[in-house]
């Protein structure tokens, strides 16, 4: 992936706080709650690995037939929970893990597993990996996604009084709870740069 290290290491921290407290939130709560919580908590530790600077951690050349495996069974479980979006991102993260196969190492040579996030700062070679459209498609959904759960992270009307906000959060039970949805969004931004740095 095109990054610098930087953003490769501000990844893995996003990513990696977010996981833990998904992995805090999946003793609690109703049960719909907990199974987001798990869910988000694995894509939040997948993603972190993934991000995991080459340089300093250079992964194994079996790392993205592991991602494939797990994400895969993820995705095909999120689809027959009917958890549309955890899905996706199952298979976005089995896309990049994939996508990664193929990248060429920093002297330029076919990669024979994932390079990570920073495999590639020091190139001028620039090509993408994966696939353009496919790439783009994810891209526009997250992007839709992170602007639609920030969205709901704004209070509705602040100026109704206390009433109105418990009538707000009791009609938000069945959804996350608050944080919940701002890990969330995070989790979409991360996706989204990890999708641009492909």
């Amino acid at each position: 992936m095109h990054t610098p290290s930087l953003v490769g290491w501000l990844l893995v921290l996003l990513c990696a706080a977010t996981g833990g407290y998904c992995l805090t939130r999946s003793r609690s709560g109703s049960p719909a709650q907990r199974v987001t919580a798990r869910c988000e908590a694995l894509m939040a530790v997948g993603m972190a690995v993934m991000a995991l600077p080459a340089s300093v951690v250079p992964p194994p050349a079996w790392s993205p037939w592991v991602f494939t495996a797990v994400f895969g069974a993820t995705a095909l479980w999120a689809l027959v929970r009917r958890h549309p979006h955890h899905a996706v991102g199952a298979l976005a993260m089995v896309y990049m893990a994939l996508a990664m196969v193929g990248m060429p190492d920093m002297a330029g040579h076919p990669a024979a597993g994932m390079n990570g996030m920073t495999g590639m700062a020091g190139m001028t070679h620039s090509a993408p990996a994966g696939v353009p459209l496919l790439t783009g498609l994810l891209l526009a959904y997250y992007a839709v996604y992170v602007l639609a759960a920030g969205v709901r992270l704004v209070p509705g009307d602040a100026g109704a009084g206390p009433r109105a906000v418990v009538g707000a959060e009791r009609g938000a039970c069945a959804g996350p709870p608050v944080v919940l949805r701002a890990c969330q969004v995070a989790m979409g931004l991360g996706m989204l740069a990890m999708l641009l740095a492909l």
